[in-house]
């Protein structure tokens, strides 16, 4: 999955990264299933291993356009995983008790703790997307916020977080299909909101605002990928099998048992 790692210090044009690509998975969707089917069951054990050992944390930051996916990578490449040991944070609009502190104080409170992993579903990023293109704070303002979260990253990171960042790439036309199916059916209508056809207008802005964020924000210690996000199946498969490398790369064991227990009956 490395070429879709953003490697750090190049600039990224996601004009030329095609979001329907598929090609590190030959063998077609229905095949994808049965692949991404075994890779929950690792999930879930390496999830509860993670828990069991209480020595790292996990972050999983999701960032997209409107309609890019979030929820739906959340529900299926974590179906299964214990609750007890995964949180979701979402991050809304501000509120003013928020907007009284910096702009991180609100996303820290998040951050995961000893053996548990925390998806953020949107997440700090939001200050150098939505304030930058919706000019909620001038330039010099959200274009220093780049070196912050870098170096609020690396202090979780030396702290012993592992952080994955995952940027889900979809085309214009397929955020039409899929605000056109909100639309047109009942138990999704909830979803639609007339302000995302204000934020599609705005489609241009928001991508060069993604492209800067890319190329200054993917670090060695907190990398971003753009994940090809067209197809649902492929982008499920691609974070799956990143999150399950870097949970093996942990090199993770069970706590020893205690002492003792070779004579103990249960009657």
């Amino acid at each position: 999955m490395d070429r879709y790692r953003v490697i750090p210090g190049t600039a990224v044009d996601l004009g030329s990264l095609d979001p329907a690509d598929t090609s590190a998975f030959s063998n077609g969707k229905s095949a994808a299933k049965t692949r991404l089917k075994a890779l929950n069951d690792r999930m879930e054990a390496l999830q509860e291993l993670l828990f069991a050992e209480g020595r790292h944390k996990v972050l999983i930051v999701l960032q997209a356009t409107d309609a890019g996916g979030k929820d739906g990578t959340i529900r299926h490449v974590f179906e299964g995983v214990n609750p007890q040991g995964v949180k979701v944070a979402s991050f809304k609009k501000p509120t003013s008790r928020e907007l009284g502190h910096d702009y991180l104080w609100r996303i820290h409170a998040h951050t995961p703790q000893t053996g548990q992993i925390t998806i953020f579903n949107r997440s700090h990023y939001e200050d150098v997307l939505v304030v930058r293109v919706h000019s909620l704070v001038d330039r010099a303002t959200w274009s220093r916020r780049y070196d912050h979260i870098n170096d609020f990253e690396r202090m979780l990171t030396d702290e012993g977080t592992t952080i994955i960042k995952f940027f889900l790439h979809i085309s214009k036309d397929e955020q039409a299909a899929r605000l056109r199916a909100r639309l047109a059916t009942p138990h999704k209508q909830w979803k639609f909101a007339s302000g995302d056809l204000a934020e599609r207008e705005r489609w241009t802005d928001y991508q060069a605002a993604f492209e800067n964020m890319l190329s200054r924000t993917s670090t060695d210690w907190a990398p971003w990928y753009v994940v090809p996000a067209d197809r649902k199946w492929y982008r499920n498969l691609v974070i799956s099998e990143v999150m399950i490398a870097a949970l093996e790369s942990l090199d993770m064991s069970f706590p020893p048992p205690q002492e003792g227990l070779e004579g103990i009956e249960i009657t």
